[in-house]
């Protein structure tokens, strides 16, 4: 089965998800930004994704460069980061369903209770393999 690796860098710490050809999730996590290429290196021997795929933001020409210098051979595609993070916070509440009083309150009003930068990066895959 084809997948992609996405990466939505950071300036402390990055997303990561490896999605299938038509988007599901196979893995996702949030790691600190200093461990982004032995990370990468680690998903490529697990998942042997066949395209890299990195967020537009801030940090991203740096990050970019640095899986550049250890995956010369991989193609890596930019994907627009624009309101990644909101996505990311409505695509936790569809994953993980707001339970007690919480599910009273329209999920735009809640705080997932940790970082969601994974949850970007999914949403940065799927980006590009809608547009594909």
């Amino acid at each position: 089965m084809e997948k992609i690796l996405a990466v939505d860098p950071g300036r402390d710490k990055c997303g990561m998800a490896v999605l299938g050809i038509s988007g599901e999730i196979i893995f996702h996590q949030v790691i600190v930004t200093g461990e982004l290429e032995q990370k990468v290196m680690e998903l490529m021997e697990r998942f042997a994704p066949t395209k890299l795929v990195i967020g537009d933001g801030t940090t991203s020409q740096g990050a970019k460069a640095r899986l550049e210098s250890i995956l010369p051979s991989l193609p890596i595609e930019t994907v627009d980061e624009y309101r990644t993070t909101d996505e990311a916070k409505l695509l936790y509440w569809e994953l993980n369903p707001p339970t007690g009083l919480k599910k009273l309150l329209p999920v735009t009003m809640l705080t997932p209770p940790e970082p969601v930068d994974d949850l970007a990066a999914v949403v940065l895959g799927r980006r590009f393999l809608a547009r594909k």
